[in-house]
């Protein structure tokens, strides 16, 4: 039963006293501090009795805290060790300092937030090549004793990073190459042109869109889960737990996804080329009237297997930036949830970017090679 917080002064044998009794809560004390720090204003050396009090919580210690300071001289407080112990951890926060104000941001914060953003670019590039350095001893550790390779953990990330991605590569790269089939007919149709819809496809799916399609989905679906799983173990403190048995997770961890991806996207590229040219292969019959039979016998004549081996020479390296880069985000997780995710969607949006950016500079070069 909740007791209202109240008090009664007496005279005892220790001089002026005020007894306390009740709830003393941020429920029930209601204005008996008020009253209290009244009662007690100008008086000299009243001792406050908590033996008799009911419930205590902090906003009753700090009540009691400032009606003693109402009077003259402060004077003991009498109480249970309860009572004591809550009583000090309130004066304690009450001589805490305060919380500094937030401080107006100027004009120069703006040169303070480009210089930390340049700095933590350079350690990023710094942390980047210490991680390809690592990799690259693996690497070599792998090739120069065979044995050392987790054949098993390869095949079973392999299937699940890439094979398993097929359905996903396939129905997309369709749909691709059905709608720069349908473009290109749109637009070559105002020329009398249509029939070069079918080079339009061959070297857009051939050349850019077979292999970029492909990076990038697995930009969001591998790299997010590599970075995931490493940095779920990094947080259970699994990766140190190998580090004390001897064992490197370069070599258990970032070695056997390296390889999946190695393995698995020149089989998706191919996969999303057949992909695209079913899809701009259906447009072109259904729109244009070009059989199959015209339809590849054009794409042999005039756009030829360059462009197919130029497509598939672009999947190795996004193999190895898009593996390289979850790992590498999923080492880098902290000890909470907050930091997994902050990585998590670092490594997907530096994989998206780099897909896009090496593909681009494999189309300078090309460009250049006159290929």
């Amino acid at each position: 039963m909740d007791q209202p917080a109240d008090f009664k002064l007496e005279e005892t044998d220790k001089g002026r006293t005020a007894v306390l009794t009740g709830d003393w809560t941020a429920v029930d004390m209601g204005w008996a501090n008020e009253r209290l720090g009244e009662a007690l204003k100008g008086a000299k050396g009243v001792t406050l009795d908590l033996s008799h009090i009911g419930r205590f919580d902090t906003s009753g210690a700090y009540g009691v805290l400032r009606a003693c300071d109402q009077g003259d001289e402060a004077g003991r407080i009498v109480g249970t060790s309860a009572t004591d112990q809550l009583l000090d951890l309130v004066r304690q926060a009450i001589k805490a300092e305060p919380t500094p104000a937030i401080r107006k941001r100027s004009f120069f914060d703006l040169f303070d937030r480009i210089g930390r953003g340049m700095v933590n670019l350079g350690l990023a590039a710094v942390d980047t090549m210490v991680f390809n350095g690592h990799l690259l001893i693996a690497v070599a550790r792998a090739i120069a004793d065979p044995r050392r390779i987790r054949w098993a953990s390869i095949f079973s990330l392999a299937e699940r990073a890439g094979l398993d991605a097929i359905p996903i590569v396939a129905i997309t790269t369709f749909f691709i190459g059905a709608v720069v089939g349908l473009l290109g007919a749109n637009l070559l149709s105002k020329f009398g042109a249509q029939v070069f819809a079918v080079e339009l496809i061959g070297v857009a799916v051939l050349r850019e869109f077979n292999i970029l399609i492909t990076a990038l989905l697995l930009a969001g679906r591998s790299a997010s889960s590599f970075a995931a799983e490493i940095g779920a173990m990094k947080m259970n403190q699994e990766i140190d737990a190998m580090r004390v048995l001897g064992v490197d997770p370069f070599d258990a961890l970032v070695f056997p996804r390296f390889m999946a991806l190695l393995l698995t996207i020149p089989l998706l590229t191919f996969v999303a080329t057949l992909a695209g040219l079913a899809g701009g292969l259906a447009v072109s019959w259904i729109v244009l009237g070009i059989g199959p039979t015209v339809f590849f016998q054009r794409l042999l004549d005039n756009v030829g297997p360059v462009a197919f081996w130029v497509g598939m020479s672009k999947a190795p390296v996004m193999a190895v930036v898009i593996a390289g880069i979850g790992c590498r985000q999923g080492l880098e997780v902290g000890g909470d949830v907050e930091s997994l995710g902050r990585r998590v969607t670092a490594a997907v949006v530096q994989a998206i970017f780099a897909a896009i950016l090496i593909d681009a500079v494999f189309a300078l070069i090309y460009m250049k090679l006159d290929i």
